[in-house]
């Protein structure tokens, strides 16, 4: 079942790019920006997570914190953030619970996992989700909608 605007941040854990394991609860009182991505270093995927690079400062001061999610595995995900200077957290999610627990579908007619992002405020709730195959446009969604939360 998919996550609906509003639903509360699913209580995971997963290993990070070191091999320890991740609890999102260790990231309290900062919202949270969380994108699946299909596979490390493939031209789509690079594209992305070198614009979330890119963009961290940003992301950091709307008190936000960014996650990478994909089914690879903490060694490739340790290669691809040393190669692109990546400074925010990789998870993987060889078991795909998190894919599930998210409701992320897959993309390209199944053949591909999916390309999600979700963006969690403070309380950890669901605020805004965005799903498209094309990589571009997930940070400009992410950071409209935190910027929206500060308005209020």
């Amino acid at each position: 079942m998919a996550l609906k605007i509003g639903d509360k941040l699913p209580r995971l854990t997963l290993k990070d790019q070191e091999g320890e394991n991740f609890h999102f609860s260790r990231l309290e009182d900062k919202a949270l920006v969380i994108f699946f991505y299909p596979k490390d270093f493939t031209p789509g995927c690079t594209k992305e997570a070198c614009s979330f690079r890119d963009h961290y400062e940003e992301f950091q001061d709307l008190g936000a914190e960014v996650i990478g999610i994909s089914t690879d595995n903490e060694n490739s995900h340790k290669k691809f953030a040393s190669k692109h200077k990546l400074p925010y957290v990789l998870l993987s999610d060889k078991e795909k619970r998190a894919r599930k627990a998210f409701g992320v579908k897959a993309g390209l007619m199944g053949l591909l996992p999916g390309r999600e992002t979700f963006v969690f405020d403070k309380d950890k709730r669901l605020i805004h989700r965005f799903n498209s195959m094309g990589a571009s446009q997930h940070i400009p969604e992410a950071l409209n909608s935190l910027k929206k939360i500060q308005e209020k």
